[in-house]
């Protein structure tokens, strides 16, 4: 939670121009301390919709030990699902016309599997246009993973992604770019980031949109970026919700579609993932697939040789992202701003 300047001790400034939120004493007097709401609009695909829930679950629970979370998880009904996530999502999700109802102080919407080249094209775009139109004008804040990234970066600001010669996969070292803004505000300056896409969208394409930057790496791009009021649209390229299991999980999936001849080649291994020990475990396993000998997966020998090297960074900028919103958010989660909040520049950075 934030620290409240109740005197003019000149630390207070010193941390307010390092990027620390420092409320005045008006400021707090007249905050809306209550429960935060945020939904999950989970797009993935069935074999990845409980891990996604799992994922930034986690990440919004570990975020703040004070504040309390309620998580509403809603889809979109043209996604293909099969009975057993159909069950699931008729059990335990919310329908988007009741989320709508009632309000949210944030939203998180994550990646899906897509089928074409535009994202324009596929059967999930108009209704997904629908949320990320209301969210703009009802919650507080929006963090967008990966493939929603893309697409509000199309659908908003005119930059299509731009496919790739070869995949974005792996685990890469990041830089933070502006280390005074209040979402990466005292993380690590150099962490680490899962990707796993095909499809880009440049710093400079970004720059264009009027997005602000805040985390990049040479081999991967950008992965966090701020739309330019500073807190509206939280933008992910990566997957910093990965679990430590997830990259092997990709690679499984992949090598065993080869092994059974649905893709051309073996897949690469991921960037900065395996270590040399799991990498031979592996290569054997693959080899003698290739030569027609039937063997298990190796997971239970290269689970153990994984390290996880991005979790504590990803909960620190998610802290972060739940610390701007609840300062500003107002007490009824029908609106999306308190009282005196600007928004173009709701933490007033401008």
């Amino acid at each position: 939670m934030p620290l409240v300047a109740h005197n003019t001790l000149p630390t207070f400034e010193r941390l307010r121009r390092d990027g620390i939120t420092v409320l005045s004493t008006e400021r707090a007097a007249n905050q809306e301390i209550r429960e935060l709401h945020v939904g999950l609009l989970n797009m993935m695909p069935d074999a990845a919709l409980e891990a996604t829930e799992r994922q930034f679950y986690r990440l919004v629970g570990e975020s703040n030990p004070i504040a309390q979370f309620y998580m509403h998880p809603f889809t979109l009904p043209n996604l293909p699902r099969g009975e057993a996530a159909q069950s699931h999502i008729a059990q335990y999700y919310e329908s988007f016309d009741a989320i709508r109802e009632k309000g949210l102080d944030a939203l998180i919407i994550t990646g899906a599997n897509v089928t074409h080249s535009d994202l324009a094209d596929e059967p999930f775009w108009q209704p997904l246009i629908e949320v990320i139109d209301w969210a703009w004008d009802n919650v507080t804040s929006t963090l967008c993973s990966c493939l929603a990234t893309h697409a509000v970066m199309q659908f908003r600001h005119g930059q299509a992604r731009i496919m790739q010669p070869r995949k974005i996969w792996g685990v890469f070292e990041h830089r933070v770019t502006d280390g005074r803004h209040p979402l990466v505000a005292d993380v690590n300056t150099r962490f680490d980031v899962p990707h796993s896409r095909w499809n880009d969208i440049s710093r400079a394409q970004f720059e264009a949109a009027g997005v602000k930057v805040l985390v990049e790496s040479v081999e991967a791009g950008v992965h966090m970026a701020v739309s330019g009021d500073g807190l509206r649209t939280v933008f992910f390229q990566g997957h910093p919700e990965y679990d430590t299991v997830s990259l092997l999980k990709e690679y499984k999936r992949d090598l065993m579609l080869a092994a059974a001849g649905k893709l051309p080649a073996f897949p690469p291994f991921p960037e900065r993932y395996f270590s040399r020990q799991a990498q031979a475990l592996l290569a054997e396993f693959g080899n003698r697939t290739q030569a027609g000998e039937t063997l298990t997966f190796p997971e239970a020998q290269v689970l153990p040789l994984l390290d996880n090297t991005w979790h504590d960074t990803a909960e620190g900028v998610v802290g972060n992202w739940i610390g701007c919103v609840y300062q500003v958010t107002h007490r009824e989660r029908g609106l999306p701003f308190m009282p005196g909040i600007d928004p173009d520049n709701p933490l007033g950075l401008a």
